[in-house]
């Protein structure tokens, strides 16, 4: 089977184009941000408060943008988006520059770009399943764009920890401003063709409640997107932790950073590329139930680490389950909602997703400050491991012996 058939789609192939280069600047952008953050507070607690900050918009807006973008052109809300992120990157490149950087600045920067991402990742989303012609193709190409995305998260972080440690946080965020004109002149050469979707009515709020009844009459959706958000919220933390598990646990500099960085893109392009190799009639919720228990024992063992290397190991591990099961769920949503509610759900699993992390962040980053760092990662392995336990029982006790037969 070929794993890059869907990059047979000119639109897709062009996305691909446009999103591999503009997410090298994204993750070089963010390993500059988080490092910076750090060294300015040398507090994990203010490190999570500005990635919660960020991604507050996620958790607020994304119920209603679903409602929005079901009614509006995906392709045109996409280039708009894509406009303001590098407008954002330039202003966040000069302030860097002229030395005008503190963490409240830095907040409100994130903030904004919280703001566009939220109504650009939902969009995006939704505009997938155009740019692929056949929609049994549609699995593939949502395996290659999380393929794309963390080869970039793990090639994005090793550039910019060099970039980091030689020439300072400013270049990584002015490459990240130029890599935005890839993403841009991608978009203006496609040529989309949107089905008309039939308008439903109502506002954004009465949206989020037709959204929401709509989950409610799916509990095979409404259950991963219950997963997402637990997991989003004690588990998938774990990321903002990375760079004060590279200083205190290891003793390590901005390039020990980026190899943390550069392991977790590693572990989820490894799951991308077996999510690639998806075929039809896969159970994809079995795969979430197996990702979400190794996501919870990789974490546990990368609490014990005492190594450098087996620490990295232990985090490719845990960023290859954590892909598997956020794309098993991502997938399953889009093959599986009805298309006139597709963005209205796919909003309710990026507000689990990005939406709660940043909740995740400030309550993992207020739990380490009190317990410690390594006490805290025991906390989140044990609860990942809770997670794939309660969800196999629901999985039990809904579905029993159609499990491995849907």
């Amino acid at each position: 089977m070929n794993i890059f058939r869907s990059l047979e789609y000119p639109n897709f192939r062009l996305h691909t184009i446009g999103q591999s280069i503009s997410l090298l600047g994204t993750w070089m952008q963010r390993v500059a941000i988080s490092w910076l953050v750090y060294q300015l507070t040398d507090s994990v607690f203010l490190l999570g408060l500005v990635t919660f900050i960020s991604l507050l918009p996620s958790l607020v807006l994304s119920p209603f943008i679903g409602s929005f973008v079901d009614k509006h052109k995906k392709y045109k809300l996409v280039l708009i988006t894509q406009v303001l992120l590098m407008i954002q990157a330039g202003v966040l490149t000069l302030v860097v520059y002229l030395n005008y950087e503190t963490v409240i600045i830095l907040a409100i920067l994130g903030f904004i770009q919280g703001v566009i991402n939220a109504y650009d990742v939902v969009g995006r989303q939704a505009l997938l399943v155009s740019l692929v012609d056949n929609k049994k193709d549609l699995p593939n190409a949502i395996a290659l764009n999380s393929s794309v995305f963390n080869a970039a998260r793990m090639v994005g972080p090793a550039i910019g920890g060099v970039l980091l440690s030689k020439y300072g946080e400013a270049t990584c965020f002015f490459l990240n401003f130029v890599s935005y004109f890839a993403v841009i002149t991608t978009l203006l050469l496609m040529n989309v063709k949107e089905k008309p979707i039939p308008n439903l009515g109502g506002d954004n709020w009465d949206g989020f409640v037709e959204g929401f009844k709509y989950l409610k009459r799916s509990p095979h959706i409404a259950s991963l997107i219950i997963l997402m958000t637990m997991s989003s919220l004690f588990v998938i933390p774990y990321t903002s932790l990375l760079p004060a598990i590279a200083k205190d646990l290891f003793n390590g500099n901005e390039a020990t950073f980026s190899w943390f960085e550069s392991a977790a893109g590693l572990g989820a392009m490894i799951g991308a590329i077996n999510m690639a190799r998806l075929k039809s009639g896969d159970n994809l919720r079995y795969r979430v139930l197996f990702a979400s228990l190794l996501m919870g024992i990789a974490l546990l063992l990368l609490a014990f680490s005492h190594y450098l290397l087996s620490a990295l190991f232990f985090t490719i591990c845990v960023s290859f389950a954590m892909m598997m099961q956020n794309s098993s769920i991502n997938t399953y949503i889009q093959t599986h909602a009805v298309p006139a509610y597709r963005a209205r759900t796919m909003s309710y699993y990026v507000m689990a997703f990005q939406g709660v992390f940043p909740v995740g962040s400030l309550l993992i980053g207020g739990i380490a400050e009190m317990i410690g760092l390594k006490h805290t990662l025991y906390v989140m392995g044990t609860i990942g491991v809770l997670i794939s336990i309660s969800y196999y029982t629901y999985l039990r006790l809904h579905i029993h012996r159609k499990l491995f037969k849907f």
